[in-house]
Parts: structure tokens; sequence; C-alpha cells
């Protein structure tokens, strides 16, 4: 259904276009995997803001590449459709026409290579009529079980340029999973390496698209008050959390072959640890950045049996009544076995062992029916001294927490401590806040924008390199092998729309006072 009211907007030749660095260069975007999920929700309505912001060049094209048989319109409409429900600007008439207009369909089997040799005949009129000057980005939006398959059947296409920049460049995008395990990851790292360079290869991580994640470093590096304050000497300890308030939501197969730690640990949580942990890069280029998230990586102290079984807790959700809704346990949902053993809830206790970060542990935590939906990361500083405050008759002072809020309201709080008002000295704390959306007016754009320009203008600073995934598997791998050797705790072990099971709070206050902070 098509909205009755249309946002304000200026014509497209009123509006300002962007500096020139920023605008894609022209290519043909084939996504493999058009008429799938992600494509709908996420990859088309991206790149319809992308052109509505001018972004795109005029010599872009998008083919969407399918099994199912429908011809350029029906993608088309179908497409529209897509934007209409899930852009964060709906359907405009005039950026639509002209939008439409860049995108095409190709049906065909992922095995078969007369779907490919069509795939050609479509790419090469493109470039002569559109001018996408032989460029080509492949999006895998398939699920990994393809990845393989598409990408030896590209090169066996003559689809694939040995080059990874200037007229005539091949890139290909992979969506997570990456692996499931170190060796597979390893092994698709190796098929993908054989057909593409390192640096064709583009394994995306949609959370570092997010404004506030980019802004981790900028927030750090560009302000000199907190670089000084981020090390050991002054901070206690960090506390990363990615919460769910839903539960496997029709995905119950998939998530009897992930659980939450490959689902989300090895990939999101990691990320935002190294980004918080790493040293200043010595410029913002892909490489110096991407050198120093692996350098914490090889930083992270390895994990015998016996510390995952003292510094991981794992769980599994049961069900719950929360107010007027009954919630059922993850056995229940569907695609799931009923005596599963999969974990929807894993805390961990992590420590970098490097010069900066000596000494100071930092909590992960992630799960599905948590009680709301939020990612923040929250450094807690050390507490100062009491004695000044406690002759005052104080209680105990409460410490500074920066917290970095990374969705669903994106932006960044600092609390500390006040003087109330009153004749005597009561201290109470008190926040400063940003938020994004205060701030800037507009909410940020989606993730896969930026990730997507990034892609086509050949910037791979957002997106992890090789070595990072396999550094990454490394440290996870240990986990999930000790968990294989020993049986998990009994599950369900919390309840739907609690915090996680009672170990995690153990795991946190064990030698010290120290509590998971209750997102606001």
């Amino acid at each position: 259904m098509r909205p009755k009211e249309l946002p304000e907007r200026r014509t497209r030749e009123a509006e300002p276009p962007p500096p020139v660095e920023r605008r894609a260069q022209p290519c043909a975007m084939v996504v493999f995997g058009a008429s799938g999920d992600l494509t709908r929700r996420k990859l088309i309505p991206a790149i319809y803001n992308l052109d509505w912001d001018h972004l795109l060049a005029p010599g872009f094209a998008l083919v969407g590449y399918a099994r199912q048989p429908r011809d350029h319109h029906q993608f088309r409409q179908e497409m529209l459709a897509a934007v209409d429900r899930h852009s964060r600007r709906p359907g405009d008439p005039l950026t639509w026409e002209s939008f439409a207009k860049r995108l095409h369909y190709c049906s065909g089997e992922y095995d078969d290579p007369k779907g490919y040799a069509q795939l050609a005949d479509l790419l090469a009129d493109l470039d002569r009529r559109l001018g996408t000057e032989g460029n080509r980005l492949y999006y895998l939006a398939t699920p990994p079980s393809l990845v393989p398959t598409i990408i030896t059947r590209l090169k066996e296409a003559g689809l694939v340029s040995p080059r990874a920049s200037g007229r005539g460049w091949s890139r290909v995008v992979v969506e997570k999973p990456f692996g499931r395990d170190l060796d597979s990851a390893m092994a698709l790292n190796q098929l993908l390496t054989a057909v593409f360079r390192e640096d064709q290869v583009y394994r995306i991580d949609h959370y570092l698209g997010k404004e506030t994640v980019q802004n981790i470093l900028v927030f750090r590096l560009g302000n000199g008050v907190f670089e000084p304050l981020w090390n050991h000497h002054h901070v206690d300890h960090v506390q990363i959390t990615v919460g769910e308030s839903l539960g496997v939501e029709g995905r119950g197969h998939y998530f009897e072959e992930a659980g939450i730690l490959r689902d989300m640990v090895q990939n999101h949580l990691i990320q935002l640890l190294t980004l918080v942990a790493m040293e200043p890069p010595a410029a913002f280029e892909a490489d110096a950045v991407r050198d120093e998230k692996v350098k914490v990586l090889k930083a992270l102290r390895p994990l015998t049996d016996e510390d995952v079984d003292r510094l991981v807790v794992r769980g599994q959700y049961g069900k719950a009544r929360v107010g007027d809704q009954t919630f059922p346990g993850y056995r229940e949902e569907p695609g799931v076995a009923p005596d599963s053993s999969i974990e929807t809830f894993v805390a961990l206790t992590v420590h970098i062992d490097n010069w900066r970060w000596a000494g100071v542990p930092f909590f992960l935590r992630a799960g599905k029916r948590l009680p709301k939906r939020v990612t923040e990361i929250a450094i807690h500083f050390k507490r100062v001294p009491y004695a000044l405050f406690r002759s005052a008759g104080c209680g105990a002072l409460e410490p500074n927490v920066l917290t970095l809020r990374i969705q669903p309201d994106e932006g960044i709080s600092l609390g500390f401590g006040s003087k109330a008002p009153g004749p005597t000295i009561r201290i109470d704390q008190v926040q400063m806040d940003f938020r994004h959306a205060a701030a800037f007016g507009d909410a940020p754009p989606d993730a896969y924008e930026r990730l997507i320009l990034d892609s086509i203008a050949g910037d791979s600073t957002l997106f992890a390199r090789g070595d990072e995934v396999k550094c990454a598997w490394s440290f996870i791998t240990s986990i999930l092998d000790a968990w294989g050797r020993h049986p998990p705790p009994e599950f369900p072990n919390y309840a739907a729309g609690t915090w996680g099971p009672e170990a995690a709070d153990a795991l946190i206050r064990r030698g010290g006072t120290r509590s998971w902070r209750e997102p606001s």
C-alpha cells in the first residue's frame, strides 16, 4: 500500500550534490538472493536512500539474481513495495521513477552455468547502455551453503576481474556467518581468495555501519579529555551488552546450528571490543585501522577448558509470562529440538594482555528474550577516594560511567556526581546525555547505506579482513571446543523477559562489587 502523504522534498535539481569523493563509482551491483528477506528489508531500501541522497553515480545499475522467474517490471514492483514498507523514507514518485530504471532482474539456478551466461550478457548490455564501465559488485545475500557455488560459477563464467580498483574492477560482499568455527572459516577464506584477492573481499558486519560505532574512534581520538583516561590507570572495567527482546522469530532451524555465541559474539561483540580497545591507528585508512584491531585480537588471553568453565556462562530462555503476554521457551519454538542444548544467552569475561588494558576485565553478554532490545558499551571508571566525603556523612560514591548507546536510541551519556540542593553535602548521580537524533535533526542513515556505499567506493575500513576473522574464530572456537567436551547446565536456566541466568550475575560480581548495568 502506497502512503497517502509523502514527506516534503525539494526537487532533485535544487538539492546540492554531496562532495565528489563520497559519490560511488559507476558499477553494476549484482545481488544474489534477490527474492530474500535481506534484500527486501535492508539492501533495496538502503540503495534507494543512497539514490535519494545523490550518492550513486549516473552509471549505476542493480541486478537481482534469484531462482524465481520474473521480468524487470515485476521485480521493480516488488522492490517498490519493499521500499514503501521498510525504507526510512517512503517511495517518493520523483525519486522512484529514476531509481526504478536502475533495477534489473536475471533468473537462474545458483549452480547452473546457463544462468551465469545470461547474467554476463545482461551485464555487458548495461555496460553499453548505462556506462557501468565493467565494474562489478557481487553481494551474496544467500544462505552460507550457497557461497562456494556462487564464487566458483562466477569464476568459471569469466565474471571476476583480477583488479580490485580502477576501470573494470570486481568485488564481493559476504554476509555473516563467515564460517561456523575456525576450520570452516579458514576453508571459506581459502576459497574466496583463490578467486578474489583479499582487497576485493568485503566481509560485512552491519554493526560497523552504525553511526555510534563509527563514532567510537572519533569520540576517543578527537577529544583530548577522554583519550588520556582510556587505559588501566583510570578504567575499572568495560561492559558490552547486546540484548534482544525477541526470540528466534521463526529462525529456529538456523539458530539450532548457530547459537548466540556464533550468531552475535563472534562478530558483533568482538568487533565492538576491538574498536573500544585498539590503539590509535596511524591514519584513518582501511589497513591502518584493521592492523590495530588485529593486535587487540592477538592480545586476547587464551581460554583453557578450566577458564571457560569459570569465565563463560551460557543460558537458554524458558517459558514465562510478562504482563499480560506469555512467551514460549526456546525449546517450544518452531524448528527447535525439544531437548535442545543450544545457548540463547552467553556472558563472558575477557582479558586483553597488553600495556593499555593490563588487569582491566571486559564483560560481554548477549542474549535473546531479554527485557529490551539494546546495544551499548559502558566504560566504568575507577572510584575516587572516599575519605574526603566520609566526614561529611556522604554515602558510598558511585563511579563515573561513560555509555555509548548503539541501538535503539543512538548516543553517548556520561554519569557523574553532583551536589544535591540543600544545606548538607549529598552527592547524586546526574547525566550528560547526547542523543544523535536530537543533535542532528534526523535519524541516522541505516548501517547498510554506509557499508554499501563504502564497498562501491572501494573503502574496506569498516569490513573485516581475513586475519581478523581468523583471530576472532580462534578465540571463540576454544569456547566451543570446551563446551563440546562438557555438558551444558540444566536448560532452561533463565525466564524470558529477564537479564539472563543467575550465574551471569555471579560472574561479574566475582572478586568485587561490580554488577551488570541495567540499560536505560
